[in-house]
């Protein structure tokens, strides 16, 4: 995602002059909820697809690469190819990987590939729809290795923030805070699942009942089942598109093992996502503070916290009391996922990770539900410390 010597930029990172430059062009959410009795999976994966590309103002014959789950029936299980068919043309871009075809990791991809022009035009996203056996189950899947000890995702974050708060003296009202103030994005966000739920105190937060120490009820996401859809493509092509392009900056990627295969452990994961972000910033040409909003990844409140601190917007040990000041909220400093994340927006399996794509792209198009007066930049991040692997992008809008 590196920029080339010929390609300039302004302090923002928003005017990269180059025909292949990826762009992201069309973003689609569908209806989240905690089960959809009345969808098929097929159906649900066909809306999120069509839907990115309608709003891209494309046509499924434009797109000539897909990272996209497949839900079956035919062909082998989750094979991407599957999908040309679907589109109704031959593809020159696939991917078969459930991570791959989701959130920045997916998004980063499809936009080497742009960039390299092994494809012009790559839908990335899928849909979990779990109720009926179909479609991936993403963070849902038990943890082969740590299953037959008991331990479970949730169990594995709570690892990693029980030793920050021992070690730094983070609180759980800091947890709370984290939560509440997300979760009121989603109160108020027509889209969410949680909405009109609330609005959340942190009290509300501490007085829920205890999951996995240190984390409450309230302190954990929802899970549900939808689907997202994203398109890339070159900042050629999207010159005759309805939407202002959204430039892909900058990404990197950072992992320590694989994903809950053995105990997460403060000291080896708890600043997951230091390089990776080190390397995105440097790609964009800006800093941390130069982001006007973040999409994070947050399966509990403590992931905003250790995140703050890996993303360089505070010293180690100081993300508590930043997020607690007030600093995340959609006024605040550094805004933290407006939309209400997964603690209340929506969690539906690694399409989750889609969605954070959506709301920054939404953000930076001014059109989201909570808008960031002003927004120019865009920070995603996708899995986090108990997952032990990370993934960060950074969008720019393009003038």
């Amino acid at each position: 995602m590196a920029a080339t010597p010929a390609e300039t930029r302004s302090a923002r990172g928003g005017d990269l002059v180059n025909e292949r430059q990826p762009v992201v062009v069309g973003v689609h959410a569908t209806e989240q909820a905690l089960s959809l009795p009345h969808r098929d999976a097929m159906g649900l994966a066909l809306e999120a697809v069509r839907g990115a590309i309608e709003d891209a103002g494309l046509t499924p014959a434009d797109v000539d690469g897909a990272q996209v789950d497949w839900p079956g029936p035919g062909g082998v299980p989750g094979e991407g190819s599957s999908w040309a068919r679907m589109l109704g043309r031959d593809l020159r871009w696939t991917s078969d990987s459930m991570l791959d075809n989701a959130g920045s990791r997916g998004l980063l991809k499809a936009a080497s590939a742009v960039r390299a022009g092994f494809a012009d035009t790559v839908v990335v996203g899928g849909c979990k729809l779990v109720s009926r056996g179909a479609g991936p189950v993403g963070a849902g899947v038990p943890l082969e290795f740590a299953d037959v000890w008991g331990s479970y995702v949730v169990a594995q974050f709570a690892l990693v923030a029980a030793r920050h708060m021992h070690q730094y003296g983070t609180t759980s009202r800091q947890l709370a805070e984290v939560a509440a103030t997300i979760r009121n994005n989603g109160t108020t966000n027509p889209e969410a699942m949680m909405y009109g739920r609330g609005p959340y105190t942190a009290d509300d937060v501490l007085g829920s009942r205890m999951v996995a120490a240190p984390f409450h009820l309230l302190d954990c996401c929802i899970v549900g089942e939808g689907g997202a859809a994203l398109v890339v493509t070159t900042a050629e092509r999207a010159r005759d598109l309805p939407h202002p392009p959204v430039a892909v900056l900058g990404g990197g990627m950072e992992y320590h093992q694989a994903a809950y295969a053995n105990p997460a452990l403060y000291r080896e994961v708890g600043q997951l996502g230091r390089d990776a972000a080190g390397r995105a910033y440097a790609m964009a040409g800006v800093g941390p503070h130069d982001v006007d909003v973040f999409s994070l990844y947050d399966p509990n409140s403590f992931e905003i916290i250790r995140q703050l601190e890996a993303l360089g917007l505070c010293g180690e040990g100081e993300g508590g009391p930043l997020a607690a000041s007030g600093a995340i909220a959609v006024g605040g400093k550094h805004p933290v996922n407006p939309d209400g994340g997964c603690l209340a927006y929506a969690w539906n399996g690694t399409q989750q990770m889609t969605l954070k794509v959506v709301e920054a792209v939404r953000q930076l198009r001014g059109t989201a539900v909570h808008q960031v007066e002003g927004a120019e930049l865009a920070v995603v991040g996708n899995a986090g410390s108990g997952a032990q692997h990370y993934e960060m992008s950074v969008l720019g809008r393009r003038r």
